[in-house]
């Protein structure tokens, strides 16, 4: 029969054993983080600003983590293409009406880099705070670059992706709305819609009320931005 000294320093023994494995564990997922060919953060999903990334992500874009959380939204300003930038702030609205999955196309550049990179990204709701309400989101930004072995299967999956997806949204419409949806994205405003369907400037503000209601955007910014990411324009 084990006296107590014995069993204390068991369990001690085993609590070390324990830590050195979940430590080798920590070790093992952090170099697959850095090392993973693709760039990985979390953000506050109100403020749009990152609070970690990994080191793919600091190496690619060119900025330090500190450097990254320091700057906020303004980091998303400045690393993506100016006619991208409304995506990030229709992900940010979509994320807030729970929606489970955000993911699109768009072109960033890092601080050292003088042309645009594509990339495809996805977005998963990630942390929340005692009420429910979301906090942070899951991040993963993908460089096309990256995939050029297989670049007839990129082109027919995005004609797939984006048909499933203009089917899926546009369906929400009703044949009136889709005409001014498809205008709206082209930029024309609601005198210029109006005189080329030949209705009131009424009836195209009533009905382009209803597509932001259906759609869940709140201005022209998002919708022109929602069009492009399902290819309408």
């Amino acid at each position: 029969m084990q006296d107590m000294g014995t069993a204390h320093s068991d369990s001690l023994d085993a609590l070390i054993s324990e830590n050195t494995h979940l430590k080798s564990q920590l070790e093992r997922l952090r170099k697959i983080m850095d090392e993973m060919p693709a760039m990985v953060y979390t953000s506050n999903n109100e403020r749009k600003s990152i609070n970690w990334c990994n080191k793919t992500m600091e190496d690619t874009m060119g900025y330090t983590l500190d450097e990254i959380t320091e700057k906020g939204m303004e980091f998303f300003k400045e690393i993506m293409h100016p006619e991208d930038f409304d995506i990030a702030l229709v992900a940010r609205n979509q994320f807030k009406d729970n929606q489970p999955l955000f993911g699109g196309v768009l072109r960033v550049k890092g601080r050292n880099d003088e042309d645009w990179k594509w990339v495809v990204g996805l977005g998963i709701p990630y942390k929340h705070d005692e009420f429910g309400n979301l906090q942070d989101v899951l991040c993963v930004f993908l460089d096309f670059s990256y995939a050029i072995n297989t670049s007839n299967q990129i082109s027919e999956a995005l004609r797939e992706v984006l048909r499933k997806s203009n089917e899926s949204i546009l369906n929400k419409l009703t044949p009136r709305e889709k005409d001014i949806f498809m205008l709206a994205a082209q930029g024309k405003n609601n005198k210029e819609i109006a005189g080329f369907l030949s209705l009131s400037r009424y009836t195209v503000e009533t009905h382009r009320k209803n597509i932001r209601l259906k759609l869940k955007v709140r201005n022209t910014s998002e919708l022109v931005a929602l069009a492009k990411q399902i290819g309408v324009q």
